[in-house]
């Protein structure tokens, strides 16, 4: 496996339970700015025996990218709700559920969970 992969896989493992990063944060978290949809396609080959929390990675704007109403978007919304994160219409608030959504409370104030 590329090394690169493995930082990726890596910032993926490393979200915690009730929170959510985009295919862009995890790529920039793993020193690959820009390569969000390698994040994406990695997710579609993770080896045999990895257990990731795939469900915590979301579209930049906190939708699921997987089609509505289909198998992989209920069990998306149904794992990402039994952590408590809110998911409506498909979308989860990223101010609130983010991984740096701490950060933005800190700074900006915006109100908790």
């Amino acid at each position: 496996m590329k090394p690169e992969y493995l930082k990726v896989f890596e910032a993926i493992a490393a979200i915690p339970p009730g929170r959510v990063a985009s295919y862009g944060a995890i790529a920039a978290r793993a020193g690959l700015p820009g390569r969000a949809r390698l994040v994406g396609r990695l997710l579609g080959e993770v080896p045999d025996g990895m257990v990731l929390p795939w469900f915590r990675v979301l579209r930049s704007n906190g939708q699921i990218a997987m089609p509505p109403g289909s198998r992989g978007f209920r069990e998306q919304s149904r794992l990402l709700k039994a952590e408590g994160v809110e998911v409506k219409n498909g979308r989860v608030p990223l101010a609130r559920f983010g991984l740096d959504a701490d950060i933005d409370r800190a700074l900006w104030g915006l109100p908790g969970r």
